[in-house]
């Protein structure tokens, strides 16, 4: 199965995130129940991997709080074979203490890692959306000039620390090529080890910009750098959602999609769900002539020690 599936093209789906606030889309998933809805249709659609963030279900702010999560997990477990992944980026706002807690409590087969601190703007979006239903939104849009998005290699080490006896992997997010050359750095000390799940991140403000250059550019230094000890992913930011996915495809690449990265199906055009935003990345891999993979077939590319072995 193994030697089958490396052809195939794993799609995660980040159905929720905390980049988006509720009031910039009705079809942003907020409640347990939202969210568990939105992860099983973007697996039934052909998403592998769901990728998991979890919010107060009245406001909408993101909630790193283990109880926030555990209602979702089980749901989606139940009903779903695909593979689930937990966030340990949570919001730019949060300690890396609160950002880690439910991966180290949950023990999931994949979560997020970040490889270093960051510029993370999102005051741009207020230039688009002028309306907020909760006080909180426009301050943690218009907070994002003076944050930082803080991943030491102390707050790295933390997490991969954390997390070593649960046999989980990490969906390795990379936001520009120096956050490769960390990567590279920590497996030279063997506290992480192949094969790596690298997500290159294109398009957000203070990250690698969206062009075909800068994508190509990624793809170049991770196969110097790691040869054939990675499976590289990439996601696009708004617009760019779906072009990046195209040209990664092309390359032989996995690709990222849903309402974290972006709300946008097309120009003008609300995505109505993560579900739809899934059809129309596997629409574009098969008409390259490439096929989605199975959650299975990501496990054996991935290496995964499989649902079972979860605490959800």
């Amino acid at each position: 199965m193994a030697e089958r599936a490396k052809h195939k093209v794993i799609i995660t789906c980040a159905v929720t995130g905390s980049i988006h606030t509720p009031s910039m889309s009705p079809h942003l998933p907020v409640s347990a129940e939202e969210i568990a809805e939105a992860a099983i249709g973007a697996a039934e659609a052909g998403a592998a991997i769901v990728h998991l963030h979890a919010r107060h279900p009245e406001s909408g702010l993101p909630d790193q709080s283990v109880d926030a999560f555990t209602p979702f997990l089980k749901v989606i477990k139940q009903r779903s074979n695909c593979v689930l992944n937990i966030t340990t980026g949570g919001a730019t706002t949060m300690t890396i203490e609160e950002r880690v807690r439910p991966a180290a409590h949950f023990k999931p087969e994949v979560a997020s890692l970040n490889m270093g601190s960051m510029n993370f703007g999102l005051y741009p979006m207020l230039e688009r959306f002028k309306e907020f239903k909760h006080p909180w939104e426009r301050d943690y849009l218009e907070g994002s000039r003076g944050r930082i998005f803080r991943n030491t290699f102390e707050d790295i080490e933390y997490i991969l620390t954390t997390c070593a006896e649960n046999g989980t992997r990490f969906e390795i997010e990379c936001y520009d090529i120096g956050h490769l050359y960390t990567l590279r750095h920590f497996a030279d000390r063997g506290i992480v080890k192949p094969p790596f799940f690298i997500q290159s991140v294109f398009g957000i403000l203070g990250g690698i910009g969206p062009h075909a250059e800068d994508v190509m550019h990624m793809k170049r230094t991770a196969d110097r750098l790691f040869g054939s000890d990675y499976r590289w992913s990439v996601l696009g930011a708004g617009r760019h959602q779906m072009a990046i996915a195209a040209q990664a495809a092309v390359m032989g690449g996995n690709v990222r999609v849903g309402l974290e990265d972006s709300l946008w199906l097309g120009p003008g055009e609300l995505a109505p769900s993560n579900a739809a935003q899934v059809r129309r990345a596997r629409h574009l891999i098969e008409g390259l002539g490439l096929e989605a993979a199975s959650p299975d077939e990501a496990r054996a590319m991935l290496a995964l020690k499989g649902g079972e072995r979860t605490e959800f």
